[in-house]
């Protein structure tokens, strides 16, 4: 798998078992550990600076930080410290979240959540990657200098067609989540292509963030996508991704078979290295995978999984 990259999402309960866990998916040869901003191991760039102080080889991504959690600045203040500490190895995705937690965490605002993205991007991606910015928008205002540019690529979470085009033209990268497959491929590429040939850019990096158990019971795969993942296809925002991919009614049905099968990767080795290669065939450059446990033995599940994704990481 030359030229693609595996991530693996880390899940845990405190920050000592997240760095633990990314110590030991370093060891394994895997490309990248990303950390969400939920898992409930408090701040995931808190956790990366340990992490990037305690591994040598893997890359360190967010896969989101939440643009209404803190300043633009202040977020990069934060990157700079991990990309000092694992040069080259850090990788910084934010993206707005949605309504209701934003609203109950932060007491956010929760207005025009791309026009919010955009002005936090044309904030961070500069002053990450030429030392300085000068800024004054609808959202955010900023100027801010540091010591010099920083080798950390910026990414932005995509859901829609229009926050895709969105990090087509701003970002360097797009990060989806449990979005079919097809739907990335037939309707997301298209428009993240659009949005940089309309920034004069290459089109950046597609990670898809899937689901995946490695198992031989594909019942238990989509059950255990039911338990932790129940309540995504009744909020609004994935409800309408879901229509947009033609599965009409999904705060009524939940997930439905059709809809885990669309997102999932799920089966044998065989099976699921053969649905890995087909997503960086039609032109995904990294899966970012959250493991589900596919078998009553939730730790031999995971085992088995990683496994898997050690030896295509490092074939």
């Amino acid at each position: 798998m030359n030229g693609t990259k595996i991530g693996v999402s880390i899940s845990a309960t405190g920050a000592s078992e997240s760095v633990a866990k990314i110590q030991r998916i370093d060891e394994m040869g895997i490309h990248a550990a990303w950390l969400t901003s939920g898992g409930g191991a408090g701040d995931s760039m808190a956790v990366l600076a340990a992490a990037a102080a305690s591994t040598d080889a893997i890359l360190l991504g967010t896969s989101i930080v939440q643009t209404w959690s803190r300043h633009p600045v202040s977020l990069v203040q934060q990157a700079q410290v991990i990309a000092d500490l694992a040069p080259g190895r850090f990788r910084l995705g934010v993206g707005p979240s949605h309504r209701t937690p934003m609203e109950r965490m932060f007491g956010a605002d929760f207005r025009a959540p791309l026009g919010h993205l955009r002005e936090y991007l044309q904030i961070v991606k500069p002053l990450i990657q030429s030392g300085s910015v000068e800024f004054e928008g609808r959202w955010y205002s900023a100027a801010a200098t540091l010591p010099g540019p920083l080798d950390v690529p910026v990414m932005g979470s995509a859901l829609m067609p229009g926050a895709f085009e969105l990090c087509g033209a701003e970002a360097d990268g797009a990060i989806s989540w449990v979005c079919p497959h097809f739907y990335l491929r037939d309707t997301a590429m298209g428009a993240l292509r659009r949005g940089a040939r309309s920034a004069g850019k290459p089109t950046p990096p597609m990670i898809v963030h899937a689901p995946i158990s490695v198992t031989d019971d594909i019942n238990a795969a989509r059950n255990g996508v039911r338990e932790r993942l129940g309540y995504f296809p009744s909020t609004p925002f994935y409800a309408r991704m879901f229509a947009e991919s033609g599965f009409i009614g999904t705060p009524v049905s939940g997930w439905t078979d059709e809809m885990l099968d669309s997102v999932l990767i799920s089966g044998d080795e065989d099976a699921v290295a053969e649905q890995i290669q087909g997503i960086f065939d039609w032109g995904a450059s990294e899966v970012l995978l959250s493991v589900v446990s596919g078998s009553d033995d939730a730790a031999g599940s995971e085992d088995r999984t990683l496994s898997l994704l050690s030896k295509l990481s490092t074939s």
